[in-house]
């Protein structure tokens, strides 16, 4: 019979254990890839409840440089917000991207302002920016 997770076996040092992967392995190589999946999808759904403006600064021609506004139209506040900014080409293919930290908390009907960087890539057509993480929550401030 082959030994199981968390089991002492015969032979191991004494406190120690020999982990098998027997049939739980699939399992868990099939949980971490869905996990996987569902965190490179994130960014796509983290969009909603967000209006978000900004305009192109390309002055510099190493990179360009995406000033904008994000306002909170959940109705909740959101915590530790990060914006993406990506260059698409003209078949709308990612090209270039950037990422910014924008704040630790934006209450509900409330904006900030960003500003993130991207590389000048050859054949850059258009910029799109999206919310790429956040936490939601209400917020414990008193009186």
């Amino acid at each position: 019979m082959p030994p199981t997770a968390g089991r002492p076996e015969a032979g191991c040092a004494a406190g120690g254990v020999l982990f098998s992967w027997g049939m739980r392995a699939p399992v868990r190589v099939v949980g971490s890839l869905v996990s996987l999946f569902v965190a490179l999808l994130a960014p796509a759904y983290a969009q909603e409840g967000f209006k978000i403006t900004y305009d192109v600064d390309q002055s510099r021609p190493e990179k360009a440089r995406l000033n904008g506004r994000i306002v909170n139209e959940r109705s909740q506040d959101v915590f530790e917000v990060n914006v993406t900014a990506e260059a698409l080409n003209g078949r709308g293919q990612v090209v270039a991207r950037g990422i910014t930290y924008v704040d630790a908390r934006i209450g509900r009907g409330d904006s900030r302002t960003f500003t993130v960087s991207v590389p000048t890539v050859p054949g850059t057509a258009s910029f799109r920016v999206v919310v790429s993480s956040y936490r939601t929550g209400f917020s414990s401030q008193g009186p």
